[in-house]
């Protein structure tokens, strides 16, 4: 079955988030103010280990610096940020102004990572679901402790996940024969130190425009791939 591993992983987000809404609404404020602190402790630290696996910190580094221009001069935030609004005003009226942090934070978490783009490449190659399903019950257990304090947002998120690793899956081959374990690897970098900046607004320390640095994901296995293409020195 085509885009069998996705379609588990969008199923288990959106059980995640109903599961998690039910259980959030028996939460005293200050219990889910505790939790949303817990959230953002977990993120930030997921996002160092994920930072830390870099071969080479100038990758992430140019990658973060270039994605940032593009993402403030495409003003990148305004439109994620209308977005969820828009979609708040639909179906979260009661959600407080959380409903476009959820739909945000939880999009980032489940969409960076190597298990999106491994187990996307080897369901479409091999029809192997097998990584995508262990993420799957991952992303599931973490939308119910999202979605209990965040709520209907992280539900959401189900479609660009959907969008994002079925686009993997179903250009397997193309990515497969350009992604290298480097580039996997630099990409996954730079999308934990995104992880760290969401954790660090999570827990109110520093608001950090991070919609505007999605460009670093794209640009930093790029730029892997020009440094290896013409041999630059000191990489």
């Amino acid at each position: 079955m085509v885009l069998r591993g996705t379609l588990i992983n969008t199923v288990t987000i959106v059980a995640g988030t109903v599961i998690g809404m039910l259980v959030g609404k028996n939460y005293p404020e200050k219990m889910k103010e505790t939790v949303m602190n817990g959230l953002g402790l977990v993120t930030s630290i997921i996002g160092i280990s994920m930072a830390l696996q870099t071969g080479n910190i100038l990758y992430p580094l140019a990658g973060i610096a270039f994605g940032a221009i593009i993402g403030e001069w495409l003003n990148i935030e305004q439109w994620v940020n209308q977005l969820g609004e828009s979609l708040e005003r639909k179906f979260g009226r009661q959600s407080q102004g959380l409903f476009a942090k959820g739909f945000v934070s939880a999009t980032l978490l489940f969409c960076i990572g190597p298990m999106a783009i491994i187990g996307g490449i080897q369901d479409g190659l091999t029809g192997d679901y097998s990584t995508l399903a262990a993420k799957a019950a991952i992303d599931g257990f973490t939308s119910i402790a999202f979605a209990s304090s965040l709520g209907l947002g992280v539900g959401f998120s189900a479609l660009p996940v959907f969008l994002y690793q079925g686009a993997i899956t179903l250009g397997a081959g193309f990515f497969d024969r350009v992604f290298t374990e480097q580039m996997i690897t630099e990409m996954t970098a730079a999308g934990g130190l995104l992880l760290f900046a969401i954790g660090l607004g999570l827990l109110e320390i520093k608001r950090i425009r991070v919609a505007n640095l999605l460009p670093a994901i794209f640009l930093t296995p790029a730029i892997c791939y020009l440094v290896e293409l013409i041999g630059v020195a000191g990489f």
